[in-house]
Formats: structure tokens, C-alpha cells, sequence
């Protein structure tokens, strides 16, 4: 699975689990990867990450992995319902509940350690690279600032409520 897909997955697999209501209609509707109770429950790479496992429209729902350039279409009728999907909201619950203080609004290196994900400098230069960037890879001061942008602008697209804030 990609980064940006883990990373996706990941904070809408905390919104499946909290309110069954909002993950309940759209894995119903095709449920042979399993109900919603476990896509939540494993933070897995199915339901919510890259919307294709579960998205009817989804037919090329072996593109799913590839969350960053053609999911975010694809996610769209998938995620709708997930478009409740407070992310600010989630991730500010996952920052209290952790011993670090974590500045994910802010920084992508934190971003990803609140997910328990590999914020190494090879990680974010690998997500870098599935979300196109074109800058200097060794500028990771500036690569960092972008790819948290990109991220946020992302997770909007695939159904999250981001703040403008974030995106911008």
C-alpha cells in the first residue's frame, strides 16, 4: 500500500470505529471484503484508505492501492459518505490520547508519527514521490511544508472535512 493510502486509511479507519452509523451504508453496500466493524477496528488498507475496495463505482478497485494519483476519483462516490469525516477532529483526539506532543497541523513528520506510520526521511521522500513533487528532495524543509499541504488537500478529496487552514 502507498504511504499517502496508509495514511488515508488510517484516519478514516479511527472515524469507522467511532461512529458505525457514518462506515455502516457504504460497506454494507459491498460487503464481501467484510463489514464495517472490522475495516475500523484494523485501521486496515480496505474500506476507507483508498475508497476503491468499497466504492460500487469502483470497478478498478485493483487501483485502490494507487490512493494518491487515480483513487481520489474513483473514492469520491465511495468516500461520500465519509465526507462527515472530521479529520482536524480525529487527529486532535489521537494527539491528546498520546504521551508526545505532536504538532500534526503543522508538520507531516508528526503527522505521521501520530498514525504510528515511518515519517523516516525515505518515507516522506517515497510520498514525495507518489504525490509528484517536483521540488529538491534534499530540501527537506521545503519538501515537508508541501507534502503536509498535499496530504491535507488529499484527505479533503478522498471525503475528509480539512480545515482550509490546512489545505491552504
Amino acid at each position: 500500500m502507498s504511504i499517502l493510502g496508509s495514511i488515508i486509511s488510517t484516519i478514516f479507519g479511527h472515524a469507522n470505529a467511532a461512529p458505525a452509523p457514518a462506515g455502516t451504508a457504504p460497506a454494507g453496500t459491498h460487503a464481501p471484503g467484510g463489514s464495517t466493524a472490522p475495516a475500523g477496528s484494523g485501521g486496515s488498507t480496505a474500506p476507507a484508505g483508498s475508497g476503491g475496495s468499497t466504492a460500487p463505482a469502483g470497478s478498478g478497485g485493483a487501483t485502490a492501492p494507487a490512493g494518491s494519483s487515480a483513487a481520489p476519483k474513483p473514492a469520491a462516490p465511495g468516500a461520500a459518505p465519509a465526507a462527515n469525516v472530521d479529520v482536524a477532529a480525529i487527529l486532535t483526539k489521537l494527539a491528546a490520547s498520546n504521551k508526545e506532543k505532536l504538532d500534526w497541523q503543522k508538520s507531516i513528520v508528526d503527522l505521521m508519527k501520530l498514525l504510528n506510520l515511518d515519517s523516516s526521511l525515505t518515507a516522506r521522500k517515497q510520498l514525495a514521490t507518489e504525490l509528484h513533487y517536483s521540488g529538491n528532495m534534499n530540501d527537506s524543509a521545503s519538501m515537508n511544508i508541501w507534502l503536509h499541504k498535499q496530504v491535507m488537500q488529499k484527505l479533503a478529496e478522498n471525503g475528509g472535512k480539512v480545515p482550509d487552514s490546512l489545505r491552504a
